[in-house]
């Protein structure tokens, strides 16, 4: 592993766990202000009204499905996030969140749980088949895993010139979307069996890539 990626994987398992109290304000900083609005792109993308969201982080997303009237579950490994997420949410009014530690690749659901599954920036973990293989078990028929994996800032000032530079050379965000990388990104869902289209979205002069997975009815 380049000592660029070694360094970055530290930072980011930092930032989820002992510094997670610091994550809303870097993601802040190294978007420009746009992290939640790519986070709540995916919200049209979602059918159904039970939702379970991978690595719910501080609770963002999860208070914006509970103010739109559904059912969300939330589950992540870091302890951290799972205090902030109940903080957030409980101070907002909601008190009986449905939010749980755990992994992706072993999900603790029964079959055709939820209508939709959703995670916003994931780690590699959400390419592996144990994950995909645990989404597609929970899923119904018919249901949709929704992953949001790269976002690109497109506006021209310097800062949005320099914060996109920023995310390509530390491998946040490919230079461009060829066939090849999306190839690439689509193929693993492919591979264990789901229906798949990609989407961009543009959202405050950035754009974000959305992967849509849907399994197929049987």
């Amino acid at each position: 592993m380049l000592p660029l990626a070694r360094f970055l994987r530290h930072f980011f398992h930092l930032l989820y766990h002992s510094f997670a109290w610091s994550y809303d304000l870097v993601a802040w900083i190294v978007s420009l202000g746009r992290w939640r609005g790519w986070v709540e792109s995916v919200i049209p993308f979602i059918k159904g009204t039970r939702v379970l969201e991978l690595g719910h982080g501080p609770g963002h997303l999860q208070r914006t499905l509970l103010d739109l009237g559904l059912l969300p579950f939330g589950l992540d490994e870091s302890r951290q996030m799972g205090r902030l997420a109940k903080k957030r949410l409980s101070e907002n009014g909601y008190t009986q969140a449905n939010l749980i530690r755990g992994l992706g690749q072993d999900l603790p659901f029964p079959a055709k749980a939820f209508n939709t599954i959703v995670a916003t920036f994931p780690t590699e973990y959400i390419f592996e088949q144990r994950t995909l293989s645990e989404a597609r078990r929970t899923l119904t028929n018919g249901g949709r895993l929704v992953v949001l994996p790269v976002a690109w800032v497109t506006g021209k000032g310097p800062l949005d010139r320099f914060a996109a530079w920023l995310f390509r050379v530390t491998g946040q965000a490919p230079s461009d979307l060829s066939e090849k990388e999306t190839a690439r990104l689509v193929e693993p869902f492919t591979a264990a069996g789901f229906l798949v289209k990609t989407e961009l979205y543009e959202v405050k002069s950035s754009r974000v890539l959305i992967v849509i997975a849907r399994k197929p009815y049987t």
